[in-house]
Protein backbone atom coordinates (compact mmCIF):
# COMPACT_ATOMS: atom_id res chain seq x y z
CA UNK A 1 0.00 0.00 0.00
CA UNK A 2 1.23 3.53 -1.09
CA UNK A 3 -0.84 5.55 1.18
CA UNK A 4 -2.18 9.19 0.32
CA UNK A 5 -3.82 10.86 3.18
CA UNK A 6 -6.54 13.42 1.92
CA UNK A 7 -7.57 16.29 4.53
CA UNK A 8 -10.63 18.06 4.46
CA UNK A 9 -11.22 21.84 3.94
CA UNK A 10 -13.78 24.42 5.10
CA UNK A 11 -16.92 23.97 3.84
CA UNK A 12 -16.91 19.91 4.91
CA UNK A 13 -18.23 20.74 8.65
CA UNK A 14 -21.86 20.52 9.95
CA UNK A 15 -23.35 20.29 13.46
CA UNK A 16 -22.47 17.24 15.41
CA UNK A 17 -19.03 16.32 13.34
CA UNK A 18 -16.70 13.62 15.06
CA UNK A 19 -19.27 13.51 18.08
CA UNK A 20 -19.32 9.64 18.23
CA UNK A 21 -15.62 9.98 17.40
CA UNK A 22 -15.22 11.66 20.86
CA UNK A 23 -17.77 9.96 22.62
CA UNK A 24 -15.63 6.14 21.52
CA UNK A 25 -12.12 6.76 20.76
CA UNK A 26 -9.85 7.67 23.35
CA UNK A 27 -6.96 9.49 21.65
CA UNK A 28 -9.62 11.17 19.24
CA UNK A 29 -10.73 12.61 22.85
CA UNK A 30 -7.43 13.65 23.73
CA UNK A 31 -7.14 15.34 20.63
CA UNK A 32 -9.95 17.48 20.60
CA UNK A 33 -9.28 18.11 24.51
CA UNK A 34 -5.92 18.75 23.35
CA UNK A 35 -7.08 21.46 20.64
CA UNK A 36 -9.52 23.01 23.40
CA UNK A 37 -6.82 24.05 25.86
CA UNK A 38 -4.70 25.79 23.01
CA UNK A 39 -7.93 27.54 21.56
CA UNK A 40 -9.31 28.31 25.31
CA UNK A 41 -13.16 27.29 24.40
CA UNK A 42 -14.60 23.81 24.15
CA UNK A 43 -14.69 22.52 20.95
CA UNK A 44 -17.45 20.19 21.54
CA UNK A 45 -19.58 22.77 23.18
CA UNK A 46 -18.75 26.36 21.31
CA UNK A 47 -18.44 24.87 18.11
CA UNK A 48 -19.57 20.89 17.13
CA UNK A 49 -23.23 21.36 18.73
CA UNK A 50 -23.75 24.92 18.53
CA UNK A 51 -25.54 25.47 14.45
CA UNK A 52 -24.34 29.03 14.90
CA UNK A 53 -20.54 28.76 15.12
CA UNK A 54 -20.22 25.68 13.58
CA UNK A 55 -20.83 28.01 10.46
CA UNK A 56 -18.66 30.58 11.25
CA UNK A 57 -14.89 30.92 9.66
CA UNK A 58 -13.27 31.66 12.70
CA UNK A 59 -14.74 28.34 14.70
CA UNK A 60 -15.03 25.90 11.38
CA UNK A 61 -11.11 26.07 10.53
CA UNK A 62 -9.73 25.04 14.07
CA UNK A 63 -12.97 22.87 14.92
CA UNK A 64 -11.89 20.92 11.33
CA UNK A 65 -7.67 21.20 11.59
CA UNK A 66 -8.86 19.46 15.44
CA UNK A 67 -10.64 16.64 13.40
CA UNK A 68 -8.70 15.63 10.94
CA UNK A 69 -5.46 15.48 13.49
CA UNK A 70 -7.81 13.38 15.86
CA UNK A 71 -8.69 10.85 13.43
CA UNK A 72 -4.40 10.62 11.78
CA UNK A 73 -3.45 10.16 15.74
CA UNK A 74 -6.36 7.51 16.82
CA UNK A 75 -5.62 5.46 13.54
CA UNK A 76 -1.67 5.84 13.63
CA UNK A 77 -1.11 2.73 15.87
CA UNK A 78 -2.33 0.55 12.30
CA UNK A 79 -1.32 2.89 9.99
CA UNK A 80 1.75 2.53 7.70
CA UNK A 81 3.88 6.06 6.89
CA UNK A 82 1.67 8.01 4.13
CA UNK A 83 4.09 7.93 1.18
CA UNK A 84 2.34 11.47 0.97
CA UNK A 85 -0.66 14.03 2.17
CA UNK A 86 -2.89 16.45 0.40
CA UNK A 87 -5.12 19.09 2.19
CA UNK A 88 -7.65 21.11 0.86
CA UNK A 89 -6.99 24.94 1.82
CA UNK A 90 -7.71 25.14 5.23
CA UNK A 91 -6.59 21.23 5.19
CA UNK A 92 -2.97 22.22 3.79
CA UNK A 93 -2.31 22.53 7.96
CA UNK A 94 -4.01 19.48 8.69
CA UNK A 95 -1.20 18.11 6.73
CA UNK A 96 1.75 19.91 7.71
CA UNK A 97 0.74 18.27 11.17
CA UNK A 98 0.67 14.94 9.95
CA UNK A 99 4.53 15.49 7.88
CA UNK A 100 5.67 16.98 11.20
CA UNK A 101 6.48 20.86 9.82
CA UNK A 102 4.33 22.02 12.36
CA UNK A 103 3.23 20.95 15.59
CA UNK A 104 -0.56 20.39 16.69
CA UNK A 105 -0.09 22.86 19.09
CA UNK A 106 1.43 25.09 16.60
CA UNK A 107 -0.84 24.78 13.88
CA UNK A 108 -3.89 25.22 15.87
CA UNK A 109 -2.86 28.91 17.24
CA UNK A 110 -1.75 29.95 13.59
CA UNK A 111 -5.72 28.49 12.35
CA UNK A 112 -7.36 30.48 15.45
CA UNK A 113 -6.03 33.26 14.00
CA UNK A 114 -5.79 32.79 10.30
CA UNK A 115 -9.86 31.90 11.07
CA UNK A 116 -10.43 35.02 12.49
CA UNK A 117 -8.73 37.18 9.43
CA UNK A 118 -10.77 35.23 7.37
CA UNK A 119 -13.69 35.72 9.04
CA UNK A 120 -13.27 39.60 8.91
CA UNK A 121 -11.96 39.39 5.37
CA UNK A 122 -15.34 38.31 4.03
CA UNK A 123 -17.26 40.54 6.75
CA UNK A 124 -15.27 43.39 5.23
CA UNK A 125 -15.97 41.96 1.73
CA UNK A 126 -18.91 40.24 1.58
CA UNK A 127 -19.39 37.97 -1.83
CA UNK A 128 -20.04 34.83 -3.38
CA UNK A 129 -19.03 31.56 -4.73
CA UNK A 130 -20.07 29.48 -7.08
CA UNK A 131 -19.53 26.09 -8.54
CA UNK A 132 -19.32 26.00 -12.54
CA UNK A 133 -19.76 22.27 -13.41
CA UNK A 134 -18.27 22.08 -17.19
CA UNK A 135 -15.65 20.25 -18.59
CA UNK A 136 -14.63 23.41 -20.50
CA UNK A 137 -13.01 25.31 -18.18
CA UNK A 138 -10.89 27.53 -20.81
CA UNK A 139 -14.56 29.20 -21.40
CA UNK A 140 -14.56 29.45 -18.20
CA UNK A 141 -11.82 31.42 -17.57
CA UNK A 142 -11.53 33.60 -21.16
CA UNK A 143 -15.23 34.52 -19.77
CA UNK A 144 -13.88 35.77 -16.44
CA UNK A 145 -11.58 37.35 -17.82
CA UNK A 146 -13.44 39.86 -20.22
CA UNK A 147 -15.28 40.39 -17.15
CA UNK A 148 -12.21 41.73 -15.40
CA UNK A 149 -11.25 43.73 -18.63
CA UNK A 150 -14.45 45.56 -17.77
CA UNK A 151 -13.98 45.77 -14.19
CA UNK A 152 -15.55 43.44 -12.63
CA UNK A 153 -14.15 41.62 -9.80
CA UNK A 154 -14.95 37.60 -10.39
CA UNK A 155 -11.89 35.35 -10.07
CA UNK A 156 -11.17 31.57 -10.37
CA UNK A 157 -10.93 30.07 -7.09
CA UNK A 158 -11.14 26.59 -6.53
CA UNK A 159 -9.94 23.83 -9.81
CA UNK A 160 -11.64 20.81 -7.47
CA UNK A 161 -11.84 18.37 -10.37
CA UNK A 162 -11.35 18.87 -14.24
CA UNK A 163 -14.70 19.30 -14.44
CA UNK A 164 -15.88 21.41 -11.55
CA UNK A 165 -14.51 25.01 -10.88
CA UNK A 166 -15.47 27.41 -8.25
CA UNK A 167 -15.40 31.35 -8.92
CA UNK A 168 -16.25 34.04 -6.76
CA UNK A 169 -15.66 37.48 -5.96
CA UNK A 170 -17.97 40.52 -5.22
CA UNK A 171 -21.70 39.04 -5.64
CA UNK A 172 -23.07 41.54 -8.25
CA UNK A 173 -20.08 39.97 -10.17
CA UNK A 174 -20.28 36.95 -9.44
CA UNK A 175 -23.87 36.89 -11.12
CA UNK A 176 -22.80 38.73 -14.19
CA UNK A 177 -20.31 36.18 -14.63
CA UNK A 178 -23.04 33.57 -14.13
CA UNK A 179 -25.46 35.27 -16.94
CA UNK A 180 -22.43 34.79 -18.97
CA UNK A 181 -21.51 31.10 -18.82
CA UNK A 182 -25.29 30.67 -18.91
CA UNK A 183 -25.75 32.34 -21.77
CA UNK A 184 -22.53 30.51 -23.02
CA UNK A 185 -24.20 27.11 -22.96
CA UNK A 186 -23.12 26.01 -19.03
CA UNK A 187 -26.36 24.42 -17.77
CA UNK A 188 -24.94 23.67 -13.94
CA UNK A 189 -23.83 26.32 -11.80
CA UNK A 190 -24.54 25.94 -7.77
CA UNK A 191 -24.10 28.55 -5.48
CA UNK A 192 -21.43 27.42 -2.39
CA UNK A 193 -22.80 28.47 1.42
CA UNK A 194 -19.45 30.35 2.52
CA UNK A 195 -19.27 33.43 3.97
CA UNK A 196 -16.84 35.00 1.96
CA UNK A 197 -15.09 35.45 -1.53
CA UNK A 198 -11.90 32.94 -0.38
CA UNK A 199 -8.79 32.50 -2.79
CA UNK A 200 -9.31 35.87 -4.45
CA UNK A 201 -7.88 38.65 -4.31
CA UNK A 202 -10.70 40.28 -2.02
CA UNK A 203 -9.02 38.48 0.81
CA UNK A 204 -5.61 40.53 0.95
CA UNK A 205 -6.40 41.84 3.98
CA UNK A 206 -6.03 38.65 5.73
CA UNK A 207 -2.84 37.62 3.82
CA UNK A 208 -1.74 40.54 5.05
CA UNK A 209 -2.40 39.60 8.65
CA UNK A 210 -1.52 36.54 8.03
CA UNK A 211 1.78 37.18 6.54
CA UNK A 212 3.03 38.99 10.10
CA UNK A 213 1.84 36.28 11.99
CA UNK A 214 3.92 33.54 10.39
CA UNK A 215 6.90 36.27 10.42
CA UNK A 216 8.65 34.28 13.72
CA UNK A 217 7.39 30.64 12.75
CA UNK A 218 9.39 27.67 12.43
CA UNK A 219 8.60 25.12 10.04
CA UNK A 220 10.93 21.65 10.14
CA UNK A 221 11.49 18.90 7.65
CA UNK A 222 8.61 16.80 6.12
CA UNK A 223 8.79 13.61 7.50
CA UNK A 224 7.00 12.45 4.06
CA UNK A 225 5.77 14.69 1.02
CA UNK A 226 2.68 16.99 1.63
CA UNK A 227 1.50 18.36 -1.80
CA UNK A 228 0.14 21.99 -2.47
CA UNK A 229 -3.09 22.57 -3.20
CA UNK A 230 -1.87 26.49 -4.23
CA UNK A 231 0.70 25.04 -6.40
CA UNK A 232 -0.31 21.57 -7.77
CA UNK A 233 2.92 20.50 -6.59
CA UNK A 234 4.69 19.26 -3.60
CA UNK A 235 5.36 21.78 -1.05
CA UNK A 236 8.73 23.69 -1.27
CA UNK A 237 8.86 26.97 0.35
CA UNK A 238 6.29 26.63 3.14
CA UNK A 239 5.41 30.08 4.18
CA UNK A 240 5.85 31.39 1.16
CA UNK A 241 2.86 28.83 -0.10
CA UNK A 242 0.46 29.36 2.87
CA UNK A 243 0.57 33.10 2.52
CA UNK A 244 0.05 33.13 -1.35
CA UNK A 245 -2.60 30.57 -0.52
CA UNK A 246 -5.16 32.60 1.02
CA UNK A 247 -5.54 34.87 -2.18
CA UNK A 248 -4.28 32.70 -4.52
CA UNK A 249 -6.63 30.23 -6.45
CA UNK A 250 -6.52 26.30 -5.60
CA UNK A 251 -5.44 23.62 -7.86
CA UNK A 252 -6.70 20.35 -5.88
CA UNK A 253 -6.77 18.27 -9.02
CA UNK A 254 -3.75 19.32 -10.51
CA UNK A 255 -2.13 18.42 -7.08
CA UNK A 256 -3.72 14.84 -6.30
CA UNK A 257 -3.12 13.84 -9.92
CA UNK A 258 0.82 14.77 -9.53
CA UNK A 259 0.20 12.36 -6.09
CA UNK A 260 -0.26 9.61 -7.88
CA UNK A 261 1.12 10.42 -11.01
CA UNK A 262 3.90 9.81 -8.55
CA UNK A 263 2.98 6.47 -6.86
CA UNK A 264 0.36 7.21 -4.33
CA UNK A 265 -2.23 3.93 -5.12
CA UNK A 266 -4.75 4.07 -1.81
CA UNK A 267 -6.33 7.49 -0.85
CA UNK A 268 -8.17 8.02 2.70
CA UNK A 269 -10.10 11.05 3.56
CA UNK A 270 -9.56 12.55 7.24
CA UNK A 271 -12.69 14.85 8.38
CA UNK A 272 -16.18 15.72 8.14
CA UNK A 273 -17.40 14.91 4.82
CA UNK A 274 -16.48 12.69 1.77
CA UNK A 275 -16.27 15.95 -0.66
CA UNK A 276 -12.44 15.02 -1.15
CA UNK A 277 -12.96 10.88 -1.55
CA UNK A 278 -15.73 12.28 -4.46
CA UNK A 279 -13.36 14.30 -6.03
CA UNK A 280 -10.50 11.95 -6.23
CA UNK A 281 -13.12 9.31 -8.29
CA UNK A 282 -13.92 12.25 -10.35
CA UNK A 283 -9.69 13.09 -11.03
CA UNK A 284 -7.93 9.72 -10.86
CA UNK A 285 -10.40 6.90 -11.83
CA UNK A 286 -11.93 4.05 -9.58
CA UNK A 287 -8.15 2.14 -10.11
CA UNK A 288 -7.00 4.07 -7.19
CA UNK A 289 -8.90 2.84 -3.97
CA UNK A 290 -10.38 5.56 -1.91
CA UNK A 291 -11.70 5.31 1.81
CA UNK A 292 -12.69 8.53 3.98
CA UNK A 293 -13.37 8.23 7.74
CA UNK A 294 -15.56 10.85 8.43
CA UNK A 295 -17.31 9.41 11.83
CA UNK A 296 -16.67 6.17 14.43
CA UNK A 297 -18.72 4.27 11.36
CA UNK A 298 -15.88 4.94 9.12
CA UNK A 299 -13.29 5.16 11.34
CA UNK A 300 -13.94 1.28 12.68
CA UNK A 301 -13.72 0.16 8.40
CA UNK A 302 -10.81 2.24 7.94
CA UNK A 303 -9.18 0.83 10.85
CA UNK A 304 -10.02 -3.21 10.08
CA UNK A 305 -8.68 -2.37 6.48
CA UNK A 306 -5.66 -1.00 8.05
CA UNK A 307 -5.29 -3.71 10.44
CA UNK A 308 -5.65 -6.47 7.83
CA UNK A 309 -3.21 -5.20 5.19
Amino acid sequence: MKLGILMSGQGAQKVGMGADLYEQVPAYKETIDEASQVLGYDIMSTIVNDEENVKQTKFTQPAILAMSTGIYRALADVMPAPQATLGLSLGEYSALVAADVLTFDQAMRIIKDRGAYMQQAGDDNPGKMVAVMTEDQDLVIATINKLQAAGKRVYPANYNTFNQLVIGGVGADVDAAIAALTDAGIERLVELPVSGPFHTPLMQSAADQLTTRLADEPFSSMSFDVYSNTTGKKFSDVKTTLLDQIVSPTYFAQALQAMVDDGVDTLIEFGPSDTLYKFARKIVGKDIKRYKVTNFKTYQEVREMLAAE
